[in-house]
């Protein structure tokens, strides 16, 4: 024996007294060992000095079951402080190989191909993720800047904003957001001292692997952790405060956690289902004191929501603008490479919005590095994820593959009922069984696609495989609905169907985990999938789902109670789906069915908007669009450019707002759009502009609605600009909650006094009006030109003050049907406004007014007017339209590419699919 423990242990003996350590021999030939022997009673009379017998011991035993033996007799022997002193110096040995351990599993990845990639440092590659912490029963971002509630890997343990530090952490993100990336870096950092530092152990457990486990106990999922399995399990469990468990993968154990077969376990070497055993564990009836970080896709949250206590979880947003430009120079390292590539992507808004989740920006890295290295320049590559992922195979296979075109067909046949099987029964690991029944047992075609991983089933030492990443194993199951059988292959009756109409209805009805799937569906019904499945990967694609796919979309639920209604869609998902063909064809054919959009509570990402406004632009019978409670994500930031990026081009962007690219969109040069609403959507100064682009180049917007407190002056005052130009007809302008003054009414006067087609202004619940606006207004209001038939100022703080100019319109004015001023105490001015409606020549038809706070006088002119002219109309107009409570704090969580998105998405509802009459304008009255 040598080292740290040898020295210990000499220590304690030659601290014994003789009488002592001839005990000490006596018992040690007692002392049974598995694997080892007993040591001869004859051959320890020879031994008379403790380093001899050290290594004696550790000749016959070993070093580590010396050290065992000798801390198990100075227990018998009630000598506890040297056992003490032995065994920490044990487990701090131990502690010192653990870590060695983790640096070993954990510094070095290979990239998601593993044929591909080389082995690389987690410390090189890993770039900063937008990580937010969340309420529980928070489902998406407030609008605006959530740089307060943002967390990394140094500050994901520490208190949250009320001082809490939760011993249950839920790090929540789709599919590729770059969870197990982030795991790794937080092992790297516990093995380097930097984080988790109050931790003497992290346990990574990967929940793929569980997934075999029958009845397991706490110490068996420790020990699948350690090196050689070994481990002092009641050291290191007698301080549980110490320890952290890391579940990653928590999605693929499928578990239902609400209700346990068994008691919960108290015994963590006690050995329960794997469902009871993680059940306890998170439930604090088994190492209540320790510390579990749960790395999860959101299909797991719901079941997780209802075993946690917690009140916080922390969600993966993916990368940033700037991350996405440093982690294009990680992978690159060449930066010259690197500029160009960024720029590249920069200037297909697509690929960029694809890049804020890692694994795209990995995907779109790897195909662009393939076209510098050939080309020394780069194609217009694809435009959806479909084609992407399906450009990346044809170059892999084109590249890597050498046997014999015939034989790589077939396999990629079987291939693809594999991983359709596998999503089917939620399995991402197959057994070397699986892959022989199914003829996949080809080494070399098989590394292209799987990783290969041993794995421990009981006693028995199991090979297992999963595909490099779920989105491949997603690819292959959607490829599965459409590949035509080859001449001369046999069917196989234990293969699913291939019923395109049942994978429909059921991720229709209850399997929303196969969105990604029947996304990439979609997707490779496009030609140009069609193209590259047959010339790049060899396969033929059938375009018969098409049909299937057309009907569904357009039979699904109608968002639209009654059959008269406007036909709206209703769910931001249907766009994806359509984006995804990128055929316009095909979307004009879907979308032909309806005539409006209404979407609520919705995020939009880059993504999103990209999916909506290329839907959009096929649209020619979109007539109305309505948004409420959503919010835009801004995709230039106040930033420095890309380096390479020419700064008048970045300044140019800077002054695009979030909403520019959906206004483009609805101005495209076949839009018929009619009505425009946009409520509490965070609308911004610039925003203004852009919907001033838009009504002065849209004749046919005859309805624009803004209910935000955010547009203020500026953002109207932009507005104006559009009003006034010739080509704007707009008939009905809605600006409800608004933060209006007195400062935006002569731009507002102007525009009123320039438009011949306006017909009815709205600006109530804008309290800083006031009385000093509505005179500006006026003013605008008595231009020969003005059209104005309605107009609306309830809640707007006005008093009498205003009603003098109110009457000096009113007396020019014969087309006036509307009058609201609701929520309005006019005192004195009631009453000359009142008087002044009993005039012949006034043909107004409906007065909004709070009659409660008149005065008398006030009231016998309004009982008079009356009676003079009964037809007239006098009651409280107001009609409230506050967001609801918490109304953006329901935003879905799942932001990605690869998942449904919207209260909309979760409830199914969707496309209605009759024509509709076109919306008319809203009643004056």
């Amino acid at each position: 024996m040598a080292g740290e423990e040898s020295t210990i242990l000499l220590e304690a003996l030659e601290g014994l007294t003789l009488e002592d350590f001839q005990e000490f021999k006596k018992k040690l030939p007692h002392t049974d060992i598995k694997g080892g022997w007993n040591i001869g009673r004859d051959e320890l009379e020879k031994v008379t000095h403790p380093s001899s017998l050290i290594s004696y011991m550790g000749d016959s035993y070993g070093e580590g079951a010396a050290m065992d033996i000798a801390i198990s007799l100075f227990e018998e022997m009630n000598q506890r402080d040297l056992a003490e002193k032995i065994l920490d110096e044990k487990v701090k040995e131990y502690k010192q190989k653990y870590t060695e351990h983790v640096a070993r599993e954990f510094l070095q990845y290979k990239e998601a191909n593993s044929c591909l990639g080389e082995n690389l440092s987690v410390r090189d590659r890993y770039t900063n993720l937008t990580i937010a912490r969340k309420s529980w029963d928070q489902h998406g971002d407030e609008p605006g800047d959530v740089s307060s509630d943002t967390v990394t890997t140094q500050t994901l343990f520490e208190p949250s904003k009320d001082g809490q530090v939760p011993l249950i952490t839920v790090l929540v993100g789709a599919s590729g957001m770059g969870k197990t990336m982030t795991i790794r870096k937080v092992m790297m950092e516990w093995v380097e001292g930097t984080l988790c530092t109050q931790f003497d152990y992290v346990f990574c457990i990967d929940c793929k692997e569980l997934s075999f486990s029958k009845e397991v106990s706490m110490v068996d999922l420790i020990s699948k952790c350690c090196p050689q399995q070994r481990m002092p399990a009641g050291r290191i469990l007698g301080n549980p405060e110490k320890i952290l468990f890391i579940f990653d993968s928590f999605e693929a154990l499928g578990l239902p956690l609400a209700q346990p077969k068994d008691e919960l376990s108290t015994d963590p070497t006690e050995a329960k289902p794997l469902e009871t055993t993680l059940l306890s564990l998170l439930r604090r009836t088994v190492l209540p004191e320790s510390s579990v970080l749960i790395a999860t896709r959101p299909a797991a949250l719901q079941s997780l929501g209802q075993c946690l206590e917690g009140k916080h979880y922390v969600e993966i947003l993916g990368f940033s603008p700037a991350a996405r430009e440093e982690y294009f120079h990680r992978y690159f390292g060449n930066d010259n490479k690197a500029d160009v590539a960024f720029r590249f992507t920069r200037g297909n808004e697509v690929l960029y919005s694809l890049c804020v989740i890692p694994v795209m920006s990995w995907t779109v890295c790897t195909v662009l590095e393939r076209e510098l290295y050939e080309r020394n320049q780069l194609l217009a590559c694809s435009k959806t994820t479909t084609q992407m992922i399906m450009f990346y195979l044809s170059w892999l296979m084109k590249h890597r593959v050498s046997n014999a075109w015939q034989n790589l067909q077939q396999f990629l046949h079987k291939l693809c009922s594999l991983a359709a099987d596998g999503i089917w029964k939620h399995k991402v690991l197959f057994e070397e069984k699986e892959i022989e029944d199914q003829g996949l047992n080809q080494p070399q075609l098989l590394s292209l696609f799987l990783n290969e991983k041993g794995l421990e089933k009981g006693t028995d030492h199991v090979n297992v495989y999963s595909f490099s990443h779920l989105h491949l194993q997603e690819l292959f199951a959607a490829m599965f609905y459409v590949l035509e059988d080859q001449d001369g292959m046999v069917s196989d009756s234990r293969i699913l169907a291939k019923d395109v109409n049942m994978l429909l209805e059921s991720y229709h009805t209850s399997r929303m985990d196969l969105n990604v799937t029947v996304r990439l569906l979609f997707g490779l019904v496009n030609p140009k999938s069609v193209e590259y499945a047959g010339e790049g990967i060899g396969c033929r694609i059938s375009l018969q789902p098409r049909e299937d796919l057309l009907r569904w979309l357009q039979t699904r639920p109608r968002g639209t109670s009654h059959p008269r209604e406007v036909m709206k869609i209703e769910d931001l998902d249907t766009f994806h789906l359509l984006f995804e063909t990128n055929e316009k064809s095909f979307v004009q054919s879907v979308l032909g069915s309806f005539t409006g959009i209404a979407l609520q509570d919705v995020k939009l990402t880059l993504y999103d908007q990209a999916a909506l406004c290329f839907c959009i632009k096929q649209w020619a019978g979109l007539l109305s669009v309505t948004l409420r409670s959503c919010s835009f994500h801004q995709q230039h930031h106040r930033q420095e450019p890309a380096k390479g990026l020419p700064r008048q081009s970045w300044q140019q962007e800077e002054l695009h707002s979030p909403l520019h690219p959906l206004c483009q969109a609805l101005g495209h040069p076949g839009s018929s759009l009619q009505s425009l609403r946009l409520q509490w959507c965070g609308l911004t100064e610039g925003d203004s502009g852009a919907l001033g682009t838009l009504l002065a180049t849209l004749p046919s917007l005859v309805h624009l609605e803004l209910g935000d407190g955010a547009l203020g002056d500026d953002g109207v005052r932009m507005l104006c600009a559009g009003l006034r130009q010739p080509g704007c007809q707009l008939r009905v302008l809605r600006l409800r909650y608004t933060h209006l003054t007195s400062a935006c009414c002569q731009d507002l006067a102007v525009a009123l006094g320039t438009s011949t087609c306006l017909e009815e202004l709205d600006l109530s619940f804008s309290a800083g009006l006031r009385d000093d606006g509505v005179k500006l207004l006026c003013e605008g209001l008595q231009h020969s030109g003005c059209q104005l038939r309605a107009l609306r100022l309830g809640s707007c703080s006005l008093t009498g003050a205003c009603c003098q100019a109110l009457v000096a319109w009113l007396r020019h004015s014969h087309g006036l049907k509307c009058l609201d001023l609701s929520d309005t105490e006019l005192g004195a001015g009631a009453t000359l406004l009142l008087q002044h409606l009993r005039h012949h020549s006034c043909t107004l038809q409906t007065l909004g007014l709070s009659t409660s706070t008149l005065s008398k006088d006030a009231l016998q002119e309004l009982a008079a007017l009356r009676a003079l002219k009964p037809s007239l109309k006098i009651t409280d107009l107001l009609e409230h339209e506050a967001p609801e409570t918490g109304a953006m704090a329901r935003l879905t969580f799942q932001r990605s590419v690869w998942a449904g998105r919207g209260a909309a998405v979760r409830g199914r509802k969707g496309l209605p699919s009759s024509r509709a009459a076109p919306p008319h304008s809203r009643s004056l009255c």
